[in-house]
């Protein structure tokens, strides 16, 4: 494919030059900096035939591996700005099956327990570590559980809460919101 006197790349490398040997498959190319270096015949790719005849698959195999060998542009980010409605919130999934890892052999007392348990953990979790919202994922069911959930949250001091956006939770789940104290200086 390359002839004495081709101008070529190097795919991998800032190289150029003109061929001045092919001995097989290895092509022992002059560098623009007068150094004598061999390749691959498929390290290279021909710029420019020596009789200025470049054939289709020669134009072809420049310009994809001229794409190659190009710096990519960086891309811009633009950082979207997120709204106070976007903000972290915490979605704790009360459902027994996600607490514990076999529920046989509980009473409908004891998964009320772990329940509850579990909602003052992640309430004092979310406090501590001061996170604005919490979604308590309840479920529907004969409504025990919210009644519950509503009587506890209702213990709590600097909260609001209610019935979660229905578009994304159903009817089963309540946000818990916490007023955060501004710290005077």
């Amino acid at each position: 494919m390359f002839a004495k006197g081709n101008k070529v790349s190097v795919l991998d490398d800032a190289i150029n030059g003109i061929v001045v040997k092919v001995n097989g498959a290895i092509v022992t190319i002059e560098t623009e900096d007068g150094f004598d270096l061999n390749f691959n015949e498929k390290e290279l790719i021909l710029t420019e035939a020596s009789n200025d005849f470049l054939n289709d698959i020669a134009r072809t195999n420049f310009s994809s591996a001229a794409k190659e060998k190009e710096i990519p542009k960086a891309r811009s980010f633009v950082k979207e700005k997120k709204s106070k409605k976007e903000e972290f919130v915490l979605e704790i999934d009360l459902h027994i099956e996600k607490l514990v890892p076999n529920k046989r052999g509980m009473s409908n007392y004891d998964i009320l327990n772990i329940q509850t348990e579990t909602v003052k953990r992640q309430m004092d979790f979310a406090q501590r570590n001061r996170i604005p919202k919490v979604v308590f994922i309840h479920g529907v069911g004969e409504g025990v559980l919210k009644a519950e959930l509503d009587f506890l949250l209702g213990r709590y001091e600097n909260i609001t809460f209610q019935d979660a956006n229905y578009q994304k939770y159903g009817l089963g789940a309540t946000e818990v919101y916490f007023i955060q104290k501004k710290n005077s200086l």
